[in-house]
């Protein structure tokens, strides 16, 4: 019997989707599920949620609630991340309130940019710490991350933590329904190959084709220009495969910051042109604190709680490690086997990873096309900045991540970057780790 334990555990939707996933997953035998989180009210409601779907599905779970971390932990196989440090307030409104006095503007804040920046900065210190009881009771466990971003978090817990992890998110399970769904070919979805790689939110669908290896592109882009469907919800990402050729894993309100180009105080008709909701995130943790009380009424105060299956990755990989089943996922591993070959070593990539009883084996990928390694390139730089910023702790790289940020750099100058960096050091007072 193994051990499944559940950082963040508070996190009552997503532990729904990947605890109820490996509850419905019945070749993983009798397991135990660990739940933790400093929230007390928050992982109530997680264990008694997921005790009612275990007992609805005649689950084969063993669930326990720890308030000890370091007993959560003890004698582990496999660790879910899913942690918000900071939580929307005070840290969320931090990262958009106090950039909105320089003129700069974000959507989601989460993966890149100055908010990408400092919620790797705060996080990086919890994860430290998971680090350090990783290292003494389960220094083998399998740690799968959920956190953003993405990049940066796995980057430091492989490169200088020293762990077993995989990132994972849903972006690439989402990319090829959503984009033949737009453009009216979802006949295709369960009938077609693709390749995707890059890095987390920015990896690229290299190839589709139909079963007998006829290339789709072609179709899909004269089908994205012809103005017959509505593509108003993703015009971003329609426009970079216009423009660089390929289209892009996450949503337009994600890509949109992650580049100099669509959000522009000196052009803010792009803002309409695009559609992109400037305040996004800000908006949807609103929206999710004023529906909890609703969703808390259907999913834990209730005697039966029918689960479906998710698309998570995680119940996939458990199931492939235990029962040496290969199973292919998308996640997100530092590059030092260079499996994409014109992206730096250091960087963490999004590539395929077969999963096995030998855990986690990337695939090699090559070369990207060189304007899309270009592209997350100008990501990379901010990723392995902040990493440094962490690990060092010293002010000079935070200063230099956002001198690199694609879209920071293409509104402010670089006095106004550092003094921005030097207000949200201070507004993150108690958050951040000293830095000299």
């Amino acid at each position: 019997m193994f051990k499944l334990t559940f950082l963040g555990a508070g996190s009552t939707v997503f532990a729904k989707n990947v605890i109820g996933d490996c509850i419905l997953t019945p070749e993983l035998g009798e397991f135990e599920v660990a739940l933790y989180d400093i929230d007390p009210v928050r992982l109530e409601d997680s264990y008694r949620m997921l005790n009612t779907i275990n007992n609805t599905h005649k689950g084969k779970a063993i669930i326990k609630k720890y308030y000890d971390r370091k007993e959560a932990l003890r004698g582990a196989k496999y660790i879910v991340n899913a942690i918000q440090v900071g939580g929307y307030e005070p840290c969320t409104v931090t990262d958009f309130e106090v950039p909105k006095k320089y003129g700069l503007r974000q959507t989601i804040g989460d993966t890149l940019g100055i908010g990408g920046i400092f919620r790797a900065l705060r996080t990086i210190p919890v994860l430290e710490d998971f680090a350090k009881d990783i290292h003494e009771v389960c220094p083998d466990a399998l740690f799968l991350n959920y956190t953003n971003p993405m990049a940066i978090l796995t980057g430091y817990m492989e490169e200088v933590l020293g762990l077993r992890v995989i990132g994972l998110c849903h972006s690439v399970q989402g990319c090829v329904p959503g984009l033949l769904g737009t453009v009216g070919m979802s006949e295709y979805v369960s009938k077609c190959k693709w390749k995707i790689a890059g890095i987390n939110h920015q990896a690229w669908l290299l190839e589709i084709t139909d079963e007998q290896g006829n290339d789709l592109y072609p179709e899909i882009k004269r089908r994205s220009l012809s103005g017959e469907y509505d593509l108003s919800w993703d015009l971003v990402r329609h426009d970079i495969m216009h423009r660089f050729g390929y289209y892009v894993t996450e949503s337009s309100e994600h890509s949109a910051e992650y580049l100099p180009w669509y959000i522009k105080s000196k052009y803010p008709e792009l803002i309409d042109r695009y559609k992109i909701p400037l305040d996004e995130y800000p908006r949807r943790c609103i929206n999710q604190i004023n529906g909890w009380i609703k969703l808390r009424e259907e999913l834990v105060e209730t005697n039966y709680l029918e689960h479906h299956k998710s698309h998570e990755y995680a119940a996939h990989i458990i199931k492939a490690m235990e029962t040496d089943e290969p199973y292919r996922v998308h996640g997100n591993v530092v590059n030092k086997g260079l499996f994409i070959t014109n992206l730096p070593k250091r960087a963490c990539v999004e590539v395929p990873c077969m999963i096995d009883k030998n855990g986690v084996n990337p695939c090699y990928v090559g070369e990207l096309p060189l304007q899309c390694a270009a592209i997350n390139l100008t990501n990379i730089n901010v990723q392995l900045l902040t990493i440094e910023a962490a690990r060092t702790r010293k002010k000079v790289y935070i200063y230099q991540a956002a001198y690199m940020d694609p879209h920071t750099s293409s509104e402010l100058s670089l006095d106004d970057i550092k003094n921005l960096c030097d207000d949200l050091i201070e507004a993150h007072k108690g958050w951040l780790p000293e830095f000299k």
